[in-house]
């Protein structure tokens, strides 16, 4: 095997990629435009949601629980209260959408408060939305432990008590979201340089072509995915740089940083075009490659904890993880961006993706020689 003869292949494959600028701002687009709206849509906290607020009380506590839901609706601005004079109206209501949920007070709720008799309140909940009944009833649990403080605080405080300590300021979900978008970005230049270019190319009868040449298979296959990995290392750092400075991520401009952040792009492009290679080089159809395109996406990555921690999967979609290119290059650029832990917090990764696409470019020689 001659480098200079790889070098070349990669220097021919490069100059056809320059020569497409059209096609390296679309291969960026979509990651951005993922990243910006999927952060902003699901990052931001829940805010004024209509609440159905019954009572049947009207005593002093009931009074009191009103007070404590309006500060809420002032403060965190989480409820907004629409008054119901009855409990059926308020579930009617419920039931087609107008409300999100009902507050109910029970008829004898500040008698059972003053006589310390098991006092209740009842809050219905629309539970076909997980994230916003969980919002609502994180805030209702909230009030409740409000109430039940007492007014007077003992003298012996209690013996056990939680103190919570973050290591990390409030992380925003769009720097959460931020390292998936990067492996989106290298994932979609693999899908074209190691797809659907790689069959374009081989319908014209370029590889027949390198053949009659004393180019061998062997350096016909590491010249095109090495071409195809800087393409995604090249993806990968824009993406990187660019969203990093829309998320916020600080001090990005560190050069160590950068050259971790680098070696991971570089790694996991070499990855995920030696896997589209592997997943192509038998292939004729050119039409094949835009519709695997949709199916790896989904496959590769929503198992890979982009957008939701693995630990809330069901069991097969953890195994998915485990063989995931996505979930190890989403992992280490978390590392990086969220925590900036250095090698300590990478190098599990990277060994896992090295291995990955050591085993992708020897099975695609091995098939590229079957088929010629």
């Amino acid at each position: 095997m001659k480098l200079y003869r790889v070098s070349a292949l990669v220097e021919r494959d490069m100059r056809k990629f320059f020569r497409s600028p059209t096609l390296m701002m679309v291969s960026m687009i979509f990651p951005l435009v993922q990243l910006i709206v999927l952060g902003y849509a699901f990052g931001g906290k829940i805010k004024g949601v209509r609440v159905a607020f019954v009572d049947n009380d009207h005593g002093t506590e009931a009074v009191k629980v009103r007070e404590m839901l309006e500060a809420v609706t002032t403060g965190p601005a989480t409820l907004r209260l629409v008054d119901y004079s009855s409990l059926p109206a308020a579930v009617r209501d419920l039931k087609i959408g107008l409300v999100r949920g009902v507050i109910l007070v029970p008829y004898d709720f500040s008698r059972r408060v003053e006589h310390d008799d098991d006092p209740k309140l009842v809050f219905v909940e629309d539970n076909t939305d997980q994230f916003l009944t969980s919002s609502l009833q994180a805030e209702m649990e909230s009030l409740v432990q409000q109430m039940d403080t007492p007014a007077v605080i003992p003298r012996l405080a209690p013996q056990i008590q939680l103190n919570v300590v973050e290591i990390y300021p409030y992380i925003q979900y769009i720097k959460y979201l931020l390292p998936g978008s990067i492996a989106m970005a290298i994932f979609v230049v693999a899908m074209i340089g190691g797809g659907i270019t790689f069959i374009d190319d081989k319908s014209r009868g370029l590889h027949e072509g390198y053949l009659v040449t004393p180019i061998e298979r062997a350096e016909l296959v590491l010249g095109l995915n090495f071409s195809g990995a800087i393409k995604g290392l090249m993806a990968g750092m824009v993406i990187t740089v660019i969203g990093a400075l829309i998320a916020g991520i600080p001090d990005i401009w560190n050069p160590i940083r950068l050259g971790y952040l680098a070696v991971v792009c570089a790694i996991a492009s070499l990855t995920m075009i030696s896997l589209m290679f592997v997943t192509m080089v038998r292939v004729d159809d050119p039409m094949v490659p835009r519709a695997v395109f949709g199916v790896l996406n989904t496959l590769l990555f929503f198992p890979s904890g982009a957008i939701y921690p693995i630990q809330g999967f069901p069991k097969w979609m953890q195994w998915i993880a485990v063989v995931d290119p996505f979930y190890y290059t989403v992992h280490a650029l978390r590392n990086l961006l969220l925590k900036n832990v250095g090698i300590a917090g990478i190098y599990h990764d990277l060994l896992v993706l090295v291995a990955m696409s050591l085993g992708f470019l020897a099975f695609g020689i091995l098939l590229f020689k079957r088929q010629l």
